[in-house]
């Protein structure tokens, strides 16, 4: 297993609209996978892999897999070189406390810490202790003073700052959601090697899908697939203090059969077709329905005149942190039962 491409995708920044170093890594290891390869006004990128053999008019399948990682943009600088930020992304402000973060500058990174407005703790009153602060009120300090502006720009981007873990078999990083879906994009191609493909295959590395989809619907209309794969995390919730009703997945099971979430409602046939096969195939998986929440597999259902659509996810634990989690099994399992489709696709 490539662990250290993951790694490298998940180290490298790129939130919604600044995908750009992102897109490059990808660029870089996919020479010569693909048969016709462009980036689009937007900044996704698409990849077709031509029909070997098989009809005048194949199947036309899209994977989506979305480049974006949740984060900031710097919004305002105070005189004294303190930044403030919007987000882009969904965050829970408790998990912001504390946070080393990169400022990503035409010039340069720059390191720098995250903490919110506020007293500390040895001067803080009771219900200041007890308050949880909004994400607006969360400041970064470069330590730079009034110099900060000279360096940085309102829409920089800032990112977390953490490196990339292995833990036995779980792997940790920030933006597992969804540099999951780049490696696995990526690495099912690779896995499907020379092999003669009935199906014509669209990888597509979307952008801003965490700010609403968009570069799914746009690169969607553009490839008009007949059926659409939604590559992506899910929730793990199978972790102290959640019941299990609520836990999505088990990690360690397998892959996620992505069934239903509040952006769309999987293709029946299309879910009875991956349980078979990976039940024939001997790959692990899990049906997964998702309470709230969307991914790019519901642009591919609704672009121009419709698609068939799934979804197929690693759950993952603290998702929406520096500390999401996976388990290498279940990562193994979602490019298994890619390559198994793809290789007998019609």
């Amino acid at each position: 297993m490539n662990i250290d491409l993951l790694k490298r995708l998940c180290e490298t920044p790129g939130v919604p609209g600044h995908e750009d170093r992102v897109r490059a890594l990808i660029l870089s290891e996919i020479d010569g996978m693909f048969d016709h390869v462009e980036t689009d006004p937007m900044g996704s990128l698409l990849c077709r892999r031509d029909a070997r053999g098989g009809g005048d008019t194949p199947t036309r399948i899209m994977l989506l897999c979305h480049m974006d990682e949740i984060g900031f943009l710097v919004s305002h600088i105070t005189k004294e070189g303190y930044i403030y930020l919007q987000p882009v992304g969904g965050f829970d402000p408790r998990n912001l406390f504390s946070r080393r973060v990169l400022i990503c500058t035409d010039s340069g990174d720059l390191k720098g810490v995250m903490n919110p407005a506020g007293r500390p703790v040895h001067i803080a009153s009771p219900e200041d202790r007890k308050k949880i602060p909004e994400v607006h009120e969360f400041y970064v300090d470069t330590g730079l003073g009034e110099a900060t502006a000279d360096q940085v720009k309102v829409g920089d981007m800032v990112v977390m700052d953490e490196p990339f873990l292995q833990m036995g078999d779980k792997l940790v990083s920030k933006a597992l959601d969804n540099r999951v879906a780049c490696w696995l994009g990526i690495e099912a191609l690779r896995g499907l090697g020379e092999a003669a493909n009935a199906a014509e295959i669209h990888v597509v590395f979307t952008c801003q899908e965490e700010v609403g989809l968009r570069g799914a619907r746009t690169s969607a209309y553009r490839v008009q697939p007949d059926i659409g794969i939604g590559i992506d995390t899910t929730l793990a919730c199978d972790t102290p203090g959640v019941p299990e009703q609520d836990r999505t997945t088990e990690q360690g099971k397998g892959f996620g059969l992505h069934v239903r979430d509040s952006s769309f409602i999987a293709d029946k046939r299309l879910v009875a077709e991956f349980d078979a096969l990976a039940t024939a195939k001997g790959i692990p998986f899990q049906r997964t329905m998702l309470r709230a929440g969307g991914q790019d597999g519901a642009a591919a259902q609704q672009a121009a005149a419709g698609a068939r659509a799934i979804g197929i996810v690693v759950g993952t634990r603290y998702i929406h942190t520096v500390t999401e989690m996976i388990d290498r099994n279940d990562l193994q399992a979602a490019r298994d039962i890619l390559v198994a489709y793809l290789d007998q696709a019609t």
